[in-house]
C-alpha cells in the first residue's frame, strides 16, 4: 500500500509508454516486500528532470532513450566505468548526491560471457548509448569490434573510441564475424516485418543478439535462428540491467530465472 513512507524511484525517457521498467521493479519491491512504487515519465528537458530528483527525493531513476549521454553534465557523481562508456542509464539518489552508473555493460555481457568472446569478431549495429557500453564491454574482453551504423559519423567515433573499425553494413558478409549485436530499434514494434541485417548474413554456429524486446523474437533474430544461429533476445538483456539497477538502489540480489519466468506468466 502507498502511504506517506512509500519510496519513489523512476525512469526518465522519451518516448516511455512502452517500457517495461515499471513491470519489472515493481514486481522486485513486492518480492522482496519493499515500501516503493517506479513510475514512468516521460521527459524532454532532462536537466529540469534531475532537478525533480532533487526535489521529490526520488531514490533512483532509469535513464533511457535519449537521455543517456546528456544527463551525465547534471550529476554529482560519475562511475569510471560510466565514465568509459560515456553514457548513464542508472542513477542513484545517494542522500541528496545523485551518483550515474552503466549497468547496460552488465546486462549485456553476461549473455554473451556465456559463449566466450576474446578474439571473437563482434559486430555492434548501431552507436547509441546502448551501443556504447556493449562496445566498451566486447574491448575490455579482448574481442575485435566492428561497428556498423547509419550515420558514418557516428559510427566511426564510436568505433575509434574503442579502438574498433567502422563498417559499411555492406562488408558484413566479408567480415564474417563471430557475433552481432543490434542495439538499433529497427525490428520493435509495430515495425515488427523489418531487419537491420539481410539474411544472407547470417551463418550456423553464429550468435545473433537484440536489445529489442517488443516483439520478443525480432525478424533479425528470427532470420539468424533460421540460419542455425545462437540467438539472445532482448530481454535478457533488459531483465539483466534491471536487476543490476535494483542492487544499487535497494543492495538486494535477484535470480534471473525467477525474474524471467514472471514475465512469462
Amino acid at each position: 500500500m502507498i502511504d506517506s513512507n512509500t519510496q519513489l524511484y523512476a525512469v526518465f525517457g522519451h518516448p516511455v509508454r512502452h517500457s517495461k521498467s515499471p513491470f519489472l521493479h515493481n514486481f522486485l519491491f513486492r518480492q522482496h516486500e519493499l515500501n516503493a512504487v517506479y513510475l514512468a515519465f516521460e521527459i524532454h528537458d532532462i536537466g529540469s528532470a534531475v532537478q525533480s530528483i532533487r526535489d521529490l527525493n526520488i531514490q533512483g531513476v532509469s535513464i533511457t532513450i535519449p537521455h543517456k549521454e546528456t544527463v551525465m553534465e547534471h550529476l554529482d557523481w560519475i562511475d569510471p566505468i560510466a565514465r568509459q562508456v560515456g553514457a548513464v542509464n542508472t542513477i542513484v539518489n545517494s542522500s541528496g548526491t545523485l551518483k550515474g552508473y552503466n549497468t547496460d555493460i552488465d546486462g549485456a555481457m553476461a549473455p554473451l560471457l556465456m559463449h566466450g568472446i576474446k578474439h571473437k569478431k563482434v559486430c555492434v549495429l548501431g552507436a547509441g548509448g546502448a551501443a556504447q557500453a556493449i562496445a566498451c564491454g566486447i574491448r575490455n574482453q579482448g574481442a575485435d569490434l566492428y561497428v556498423v551504423n547509419r550515420s558514418r559519423e557516428k559510427g566511426e567515433k564510436l568505433a575509434q573510441t574503442f579502438n574498433g573499425m567502422f563498417i559499411e553494413s555492406l562488408e558484413l558478409k566479408q567480415i564474417n564475424p563471430d557475433i552481432i549485436v543490434n542495439t538499433t530499434p529497427v525490428g520493435m514494434f509495430p515495425h515488427t516485418t523489418e531487419s537491420p541485417v539481410s539474411e544472407d548474413v547470417f551463418k550456423p554456429g553464429m550468435i545473433a543478439m537484440d536489445i529489442v524486446y517488443n516483439p520478443l523474437k525480432t525478424r533479425f533474430l528470427t532470420l539468424a535462428e533460421q540460419n542455425r544461429c545462437h540467438i539472445i533476445d532482448g530481454l535478457n538483456m533488459f531483465i539483466r540491467q534491471g536487476i543490476a539497477q535494483f542492487k544499487l538502489w535497494t543492495d538486494r540480489s535477484c535470480d534471473y530465472d525467477q525474474v524471467r519466468q514472471h514475465f512469462s506468466e
